[in-house]
């Protein structure tokens, strides 16, 4: 299943008990039509608000679907307006969509000047932003294999290696900018907290060898804070 959904009604990807997530929503709409429990597996976990262009998950089904195309209009007719089910097909049994994933790819979005329109998808940057140091920095993920400074703690990840491919600030238009950062695997709040410490050099609060040597100290509280998950997007999953 390939699909796309807007994160700020929803409390993340991932099922917890008491909220409407991404995941619930899906696995509701898909018992009801197929007329049996049903579970999905994501590709990855998004946090609260964070949106997704492209998310893939996969889910089984006792025989071969006659008519997936429909299987997507009647999905569409009950998930609602945030999420939208593109494609439905079939891949061999032991595809996973999370552990098949060879990279995964997030645009975090900026603009520099006011919107009414932009605000709810993407972050207003202040003024004097200096996205060439932050590009300097930036530069330095490509190198780095520990990632524990930029990983949420107390989680469940048995690593914090990531072999980043990516990791660059884009041009939009005439006012807008687009972090572009490719991985093979990304820790909770991973991204966020990198386009935060990025913030701080773009804003001299912070040098670009100082940058280095907050992953160097693979602390977290030595990073900066994390950005809002609004302007932040699963951009596409490769396999």
């Amino acid at each position: 299943m390939r699909l796309a959904y807007r994160g700020a009604p929803f409390h993340g990807w991932q099922c917890q008990p008491g909220e409407v997530t991404v995941q619930s929503v899906i696995e509701a709409a898909l018992s009801t039509v197929m007329r049996r429990d049903m579970k999905i597996v994501g590709a990855g976990r998004t946090d609260t608000g964070v949106n997704a262009r492209m998310m893939v998950a996969h889910f089984d089904v006792d025989s071969p679907l006659t008519d997936p195309a429909r299987l997507v209009r009647n999905l569409n007719a009950i998930v609602g307006k945030d999420i939208a089910i593109e494609e439905i097909y079939e891949v061999e049994p032991d595809k996973h969509a999370r552990f098949d994933a060879t990279s995964r790819t997030y645009h975090y979005y900026a603009v520099t000047s006011k919107s009414p329109f932009f605000y709810p998808l993407s972050w207003k940057a202040p003024e004097g932003l200096d996205f060439g140091k932050m590009n300097e920095a930036a530069a330095i993920l490509l190198e780095t294999a520990d990632f524990t400074s930029f990983a949420k703690l107390h989680t469940d990840a048995k690593t914090n290696i990531c072999r980043v491919t990516k990791a660059r600030w884009e041009r939009v238009g005439d006012d807008g900018w687009v972090f572009v950062i490719t991985a093979d695997r990304f820790l909770r709040n991973m991204v966020r907290a990198v386009v935060g410490t990025l913030v701080e050099v773009g804003r001299g609060k912070m040098s670009v060898s100082q940058f280095a040597e907050v992953i160097a100290k693979r602390d977290r509280c030595a990073a900066g804070t994390s950005m809002p998950g609004h302007a932040l997007y699963l951009w596409e999953v490769t396999y």
